[in-house]
């Protein structure tokens, strides 16, 4: 009989939520996970999933089990001719990203980080950027999954369909994700591309942008009209980076740390540190080739509170604009850079920000230098008043206000899921507080 641990503490990597769960558990056979649901059936508890607590939310806490499955990070199959691998749910991403580089493939877009496991980041609904690109969801095309009841079942385009479409976004609440299969591209270099912009430039031109490179993205430095766009695009030119430990780390890390620091008792500094860290490290031209994966990746620096919306694409210029005008009008609040915006391709996942809409993901952030809690409420719910106005749908790993009612104007496919969750967990097993807010 599998064995729990006593006295684990949960905590996610923002350190913002954690919780401590009855017993833990690392499971290293499917048996086991049957084995692990038996016992909560029997004591009545609920049981979580974690991957690697990356999620900046409490969607992983439980104060009853909880069941990491880093023991199954193995490949099960290749399929060469398919380009397909078929990959256990507890696999970390940046392992996956080197295994397949060692047989020629690459998945076609992968989110900013990659120490996360490939179970959660398919369960929250994972982007990166790409117009011609979904989430990451969008590259499986089979998964396996055990229910609260301990049996398995496949899913697919072709099998158990509706489920498929349910489960590629479950957010740990239809079962235990075992393995999944994963729609593979050949390996492939990325161009990328810097360069400096007005945020009224890019609004005026953004269909031009959008077509222009495959994975358009830019970032915006509150408190100014400042912005800078990323073009990445396929390439076959020898890989070539400007990576400085000065310019990456002693200024972008560290001394941008210590000033948001002393901002934090001298707010009126924050605009000129937007200000200044565009001069220094954005405001020119910058060109490098990388594999893809690592031109995906962008290290999101130290302990943070995030939010991330999407909006439909047509809505961008105007969220963008409601959010500049409502921070120009209201010079109190200060924020820190950057705003980040991407685009992501319309899909059929019922579940998915991007269900049946291409949609543009608006992401704010606050930092915690040193640890250090800074203002940022006002900011927080005037960014999801004119998200809502906008029609946005937030990301579901990140922290937000939606309850069931929000999702239920928002999503139309919302009760399908619901039918479909009810009927393979009746008893709410995998349930927590940040889903009972979602499903009641």
């Amino acid at each position: 009989m599998v064995q729990g641990t006593m006295g684990y503490q949960f905590q996610n990597w923002a350190t913002t939520y954690s919780s401590e769960p009855e017993l833990y558990f690392e499971p290293t056979t499917v048996e086991e996970i049957r084995q692990i649901l038996e016992l909560a059936k029997q004591r009545k508890k609920r049981v979580k999933i974690v991957g690697c607590g990356h999620s900046p939310s409490d969607i992983a806490c439980t104060d009853d089990y909880l069941i990491r499955l880093n023991k199954f990070n193995r490949i099960l199959q290749v399929d060469k001719e398919r380009k397909q691998v078929t990959v256990e749910a507890g696999m970390v991403l940046s392992d996956l990203n080197e295994k397949l580089d060692e047989l020629g493939l690459a998945l076609s877009n992968i989110g900013a980080v990659s120490d996360v496991a490939l179970g959660g980041v398919i369960g929250t609904g994972t982007h990166n950027t790409g117009i011609q690109h979904g989430i990451l969801a969008t590259q499986i095309v089979a998964m396996t999954l055990m229910t609260a009841a301990g049996d398995t079942i496949e899913c697919s385009y072709t099998v158990n369909r509706e489920l498929f479409q349910a489960t590629r976004l479950h957010l740990g609440s239809l079962g235990v994700v075992l393995n999944v299969t994963i729609q593979c591209v050949p390996a492939f270099k990325l161009h990328l591309q810097q360069f400096p912009k007005t945020l009224t430039e890019v609004l005026n031109d953004l269909d031009t942008h959008l077509k222009a490179s495959e994975y358009f993205r830019f970032f915006w430095f509150p408190h100014t009209d400042k912005v800078t766009v990323f073009y990445a695009d396929r390439t076959d030119k020898p890989i070539k980076t400007s990576s400085s430990w000065f310019w990456n780390y002693a200024i972008g890390y560290y001394l941008l740390e210590f000033l948001l620091w002393i901002s934090a008792f001298f707010p009126r500094l924050v605009p000129w540190i937007n200000r200044l860290f565009y001069w220094l490290l954005y405001s020119t031209k910058v060109e490098q080739v990388k594999r893809s994966d690592k031109a995906f990746n962008f290290d999101c620096l130290f302990k943070q509170h995030v939010s991330d919306w999407a909006v439909p694409i047509k809505q961008t210029r105007a969220a963008l604009e409601q959010l500049k005008d409502w921070l120009d009008n209201n010079p109190n609040v200060r924020v820190h850079f950057p705003v980040e915006v991407r685009f992501v391709r319309a899909d059929d996942i019922l579940l998915s920000p991007c269900y049946k809409q291409d949609s543009c993901y608006i992401n704010i952030i606050m930092y915690r230098p040193y640890g250090k809690e800074v203002p940022r409420e006002r900011y927080w719910a005037m960014y999801e008043e004119i998200m809502k106005r906008n029609g946005g749908r937030p990301h579901w790993a990140k922290a937000h206000s939606f309850l069931r009612q929000d999702f239920e104007k928002t999503y139309s496919a919302f009760h399908k899921f619901c039918s479909i969750r009810e009927e393979l967990d009746p008893s709410g097993m995998f349930l927590n507080n940040y889903l009972e807010k979602t499903f009641f």
